[in-house]
């Protein structure tokens, strides 16, 4: 039994945060910020809507996607490092609002590589036919966590969610191979305090190494090469970070999901809000072999080669 996604949903606040509007509250500039990260402009939820409401909003839209009932969902995996209060769990609190009865529910916490966790984590469950449906969110109100006089941090990160329902897919289809890892040594460089505190450039060198060498892993799994991925979809941290994964792959430009641009990093939002997005702009097709590749505090990384389609 092969899984795969079956339907997918997002959630996005309306206000629209630019560069030029943080040229006004701190010392910054448009164009410091996009030659540096490929970001524009970012949403930011407002104060009446926390990680869980923009969870279930996706969750909603995927479920009916995938054309099934939230009765139906046997497991639900949220991945956040900003869920709305330490317990009870976001997956708990969307199982509540769903009316998903019989499913169990967690949390993951693995920042910007959580929704690899969870996709993975799903397939397990799925492909022993243990359990038919399994819903994974990536959610994150970033804005909560991020100190708006640090430039350095502030400019970068925005509130999203992307959703997935997982189920049996037909023979070659879903995940052909993955790759999850972790290297707690490197966790001083990217972590929570009161705010987001990160190491810039010590960050830099892991992502741009891992995210090449663990998109090509995954492809040797598979036995694949490079020359059969249709489309890339890189975590949507910066523009230099992608654009170096991207090049290792020979892949022209309009084969790789950019939409750092226009709603920052979202953390493990990114992956599922990007598969949204390039679905609906018909840049992801049946049968189209897709990679998945994400990195983030902890540190943490993972990788997805994927058949898509039903």
């Amino acid at each position: 039994m092969n899984a795969g996604i079956i339907g997918i949903g997002r959630s996005l606040p309306e206000k629209i945060v630019t560069n030029f509007d943080l040229e006004k509250i701190m010392d910054t500039s448009d164009e410091w910020i996009r030659t540096r990260t490929g970001i524009e402009e970012r949403r930011i939820a407002d104060d009446q809507t926390d990680t869980s409401d923009m969870a279930y909003e996706a969750a909603v839209k995927a479920i009916e996607n995938a054309n099934i009932s939230a009765e139906e969902i046997d497991l639900i995996l949220v991945a956040t490092v900003t869920p709305d209060q330490p317990f009870p769990s976001v997956a708990c609190m969307l199982q509540e609002k769903l009316g998903a009865k019989k499913a169990a529910a967690m949390d993951i916490s693995a920042a910007c590589a959580g929704f690899m966790y969870g996709m993975v984590t799903a397939k397990q469950f799925i492909e022993t036919g243990t359990y038919k449906y399994v819903l994974v969110v990536g959610a994150e109100k970033l804005s909560k966590v991020v100190n708006w006089e640090d430039r350095n941090t502030a400019v970068l990160f925005g509130d999203g969610a992307g959703a997935a329902v997982m189920g049996p897919v037909s023979e070659g289809r879903g995940i052909l191979s993955f790759e999850l890892g972790a290297d707690g040594t490197g966790g001083k460089h990217l972590y929570q305090d009161e705010y987001v505190i990160m190491n810039g450039r010590e960050v830099f060198k892991f992502a741009v190494r891992q995210m090449g060498e663990s998109s090509i892993n995954v492809l040797e799994k598979a036995g694949l090469s490079k020359e059969d991925v249709d489309f890339l979809i890189p975590h949507q941290a910066n523009i230099r970070i992608m654009e170096s994964a991207r090049q290792r792959f020979e892949l022209p430009e309009e084969k790789m999901s950019k939409t750092v641009r226009k709603y920052g990093n979202t953390s493990a939002a990114s992956i599922p809000i990007s598969i949204v997005e390039e679905v609906e702009a018909g840049k992801i097709k049946d049968d189209d072999l897709i990679v998945m590749v994400g990195f983030g505090g902890g540190l943490t990384w993972g990788a997805i080669a994927m058949r898509w389609g039903l």
